[in-house]
């Protein structure tokens, strides 16, 4: 779309035209005519980007393209101020909006995104927030043992930790013949991928949850988390105290090494949002909020991920594999390949546009 040639539009009938619609048509022409050069190189240089990219663009364009969008954009406000043609406005606002698409819109498309997310944005942003995820990680290992002593001082405080769909045999003074059952196998996979839905349903709540909360200087992720390890420090007492702790641990490894991995992550991207709010440092408050948002929504990304992953495992490997050796193994493999894809994997930063 090439700006408007003005003059034609005023021929023989501008003569007959009131004083005032002539000086604003002079007025609005001379105002395209002082800034034509500058609008047409923007013009050219969006049209080469949409088309092929920064390669299209020479290193000049690409230095002066910022300058030329902001002299457009000024042309705009003033075209809008002054009320000046509707053919110069609709350019200006066309010719703005691709512009700004190329200065400040994305890069890169999904896919693109998201190779760059598994090859490295991901693991990078965990590390980042490493001192956060130490923080979570005594936490849950502090609410596991607070559940745990809870319970073995008095038993009523199991039926207060424990949901009630979870408290069907696996109740105090159930036998172990019982309790073992609750840790078998099903016959087949028929009607498991509902199972894996619901399950995914409920653990990316919590997980959600934890992270939501952090705006409030992260105190109530810790306490969520605190409470949903606690749970579990009940049921371990339950099944340790009936000499099914083994059995306990291989039945819950299979899912939990990535679903409880993936729970302390979001708690922990809670806790960074909080804590950047409560110590901006050299920041503005919200600046730090802004920037740990950032980092933990990228966190949060890979933590639905996991949480799908850990689904899958809940509904069909725990279920249909019953040996202890054979569950252990399935949760060893994911539990090193957290470890190694987070902390031990470390490629080198793609820059945009590279």
């Amino acid at each position: 779309m090439k700006a408007p040639v003005l003059s034609s539009w005023f021929g023989k009938s501008a003569v007959a035209a009131p004083p005032d619609i002539e000086s604003a048509a002079l007025r609005s022409d001379r105002f395209r005519l002082e800034r034509e050069g500058d609008w047409q190189q923007l013009e050219d240089i969006v049209k080469r980007m949409e088309k092929g990219g920064l390669r299209r663009i020479s290193d000049e364009e690409l230095l002066a393209l910022p300058t030329l969008y902001r002299t457009a954009a000024s042309s705009l406000s003033v075209a809008r101020e002054t009320s000046l043609d509707a053919a110069t406005l609709s350019y200006l606002e066309a010719l703005v909006q691709r512009a700004w698409f190329q200065v400040y819109g994305p890069r890169k498309g999904f896919f693109a995104w998201f190779k760059e997310f598994i090859l490295g944005g991901w693991s990078r942003a965990v590390r980042e927030i490493w001192l956060d995820v130490c923080i979570a990680l005594f936490v849950m290992v502090a609410g596991t043992i607070v559940g745990w002593l809870l319970v073995a001082q008095n038993t009523d405080w199991y039926y207060r930790l424990i949901p009630g769909d979870f408290a069907d045999t696996r109740v105090p003074g159930a036998s172990r013949e019982a309790l073992m059952e609750t840790l078998g196998t099903e016959d087949s996979a028929d009607r498991l991928s509902i199972f894996a839905a619901s399950l995914f349903s409920n653990n990316a709540g919590v997980a959600i949850l934890a992270f939501a909360l952090g705006f409030a200087f992260g105190i109530p992720s810790l306490l969520l988390l605190v409470h949903n390890m606690a749970l579990l420090g009940a049921m371990m007492w339950l099944f340790v105290g009936a000499d099914l702790g083994v059995e306990f641990a291989a039945w819950l490894s299979v899912h939990g090494t990535t679903e409880l991995f993936a729970i302390l992550l979001a708690g922990a991207a809670g806790l960074h949002i909080g804590r950047s709010m409560a110590f901006p440092g050299d920041k503005s408050v919200l600046e730090a909020a802004a920037a740990s948002g950032r980092r933990g929504a990228v966190v949060m990304a890979g933590v639905v991920f996991m949480m799908v992953i850990a689904g899958l495992l809940e509904a069909f490997p725990r279920q249909l594999v019953g040996s202890v050796e054979g569950r252990f193994t399935i949760g060893g493999a994911f539990l090193v390949f957290w470890l190694t894809y987070f902390f031990l994997y470390r490629p080198a930063r793609v820059e945009d546009g590279l």
